[in-house]
């Protein structure tokens, strides 16, 4: 895809790559060491990536936490992915965030990926 920023990334931008997925550090993190991960070729969403590629996605984002380990020593993490305008997408190219979480970053973490609700994140 020509116009795809996924598809045309800058090269100094990666963090790791294999023949099939490329890590970079998100433009707009959340906290230190929010990467990216993303299919080099072009799917849409985590739904309609081919099966070899969500198969090899546990092993790709256990590199990730890897080298994130290494250098930012979280306490936890976030892993998600949006999939369609109501959810958020804004770039129509899969990828994955992998999200660092520190002990304090925000007031009370309790029910985590569920805040995309604000009021549903509390139960």
């Amino acid at each position: 895809m020509d116009n795809c920023i996924f598809c045309n990334i800058d090269k100094s931008r990666i963090l790791f790559e294999t023949t099939e997925w490329v890590a970079v550090y998100d433009g707009y993190p959340v906290t230190p060491g929010h990467t990216l991960l993303i299919p080099k070729e072009h799917h849409e969403t985590f739904f309609d990536l081919p099966d070899r590629l969500r198969e090899s996605l546990s092993f790709r984002l256990n590199d990730v936490k890897k080298i994130l380990d290494d250098k930012f020593h979280p306490t936890g993490y976030n892993i998600g992915t949006n999939c369609g305008d109501s959810a958020g997408q804004t770039v129509k190219h899969c990828h994955i965030h992998i999200i660092p979480r520190y002990d304090g970053d925000c007031e009370n973490p309790r029910g985590g990926v569920r805040g995309v609700i604000p009021s549903k994140q509390q139960y």
